[in-house]
């Protein structure tokens, strides 16, 4: 069974998340960036994503956020105990959900061999 996750996992506050991207800690590629932070006030990792209205309106906005999730939730063995902030570039609107699995676990692996 694969665990359900929380709000606890969610990084909602926009003071962290800036934190987290002056932090300069990211990879990234045409798709996506990914922002990082080691998290020291909880035993888990968290995670925000952000999409601006340039990738296009709001029903594709929260299908790409929903795939995003479930691939996290799907890959929780990859992910470090750290904060996360997810940036979608308006170029991925054109890929499928294997597509956006494959890079968005590229990146996790990339940040973590860093």
């Amino acid at each position: 069974m694969i665990p359900i996750i929380s709000k606890e996992y969610h990084i909602k506050k926009s003071q962290e998340i800036e934190k987290i991207i002056k932090n300069k800690k990211s990879v990234g590629n045409k798709y996506f960036v990914i922002y990082s932070m080691d998290n020291i006030e909880t035993n888990h990792y968290r995670f925000s994503i952000s999409i601006g209205k340039k990738y296009g309106i709001a029903v594709k906005r929260n299908l790409m956020k929903r795939r995003i999730r479930e691939i996290i939730k799907n890959n929780m063995k990859l992910i470090k105990n750290k904060d996360y902030v997810i940036v979608v570039k308006p170029t991925s609107k054109d890929l499928n959900f294997i597509d956006i699995e494959k890079n968005i676990i590229y990146l996790l692996k990339k940040e973590e061999s860093k």
